[in-house]
């Protein structure tokens, strides 16, 4: 079950330390590189929208097995929709973004 506070206080980490930062592309980078699942939480009309932005086939695993796996996840703040899967076609491998 996802916690919704636990998820703004993690986009919130992750926006400091992108700010901190002076190579903003390169801390975004290394934010998601770092975690097995990244989720981009934007607001929408329900309140708060996610998308997964890496770690899709694990969340499938784990609602599949039904069982409590251990990974390590993060959330990233971002406008909308859009720019959640532009940040996911971004990051992804170099392998992934020619096929599609």
């Amino acid at each position: 079950m996802l916690d919704f506070d636990e998820l703004r206080e993690l986009a919130a980490d992750v926006r400091v330390f992108v700010d901190l930062a002076e190579d903003k592309a390169e801390a975004l980078r290394t934010i998601i590189a770092a975690y097995d699942v990244v989720l981009a939480i934007f607001p929408s009309h329900e309140g708060m929208g996610l998308h997964v932005v890496k770690g899709g086939e694990i969340l499938h695993r784990i609602a599949k097995s039904q069982t409590n796996a251990i990974y390590s996840h993060t959330a990233i703040a971002v406008p909308d929709l859009e720019h959640a899967e532009v940040l996911k076609y971004l990051t992804a491998p170099v392998e992934q973004r020619i096929a599609a």
